[in-house]
């Protein structure tokens, strides 16, 4: 059990380091013409830099999750 754990908690910290990389790729594409969009436009990298964004919460809160089962698992072994 302990071993599927911590191979899943390995998965989700390797996910969640993806999602931030891709985030900063995103934020790093941004184009001049879409910086001088009129305020409130719909920006392509900005939806995507959002979409990484949630992505890494989610991650970590899996992570965290896992960590948090691990330990309860230790407590009671």
């Amino acid at each position: 059990m302990n071993t599927i754990l911590v191979i899943a908690l390995i998965l989700a910290m390797i996910a969640t380091l993806v999602a931030l990389i891709r985030g900063i790729i995103a934020f790093l594409q941004t184009t001049k013409e879409e910086l001088n969009l009129p305020e409130g436009a719909v920006r392509p990298s900005s939806l995507k830099q959002n979409k990484m964004m949630m992505n890494r919460i989610l991650f970590q809160a899996a992570a965290i999750i896992i960590v948090a089962i691990l330990l309860i698992a230790k407590g009671h072994g």
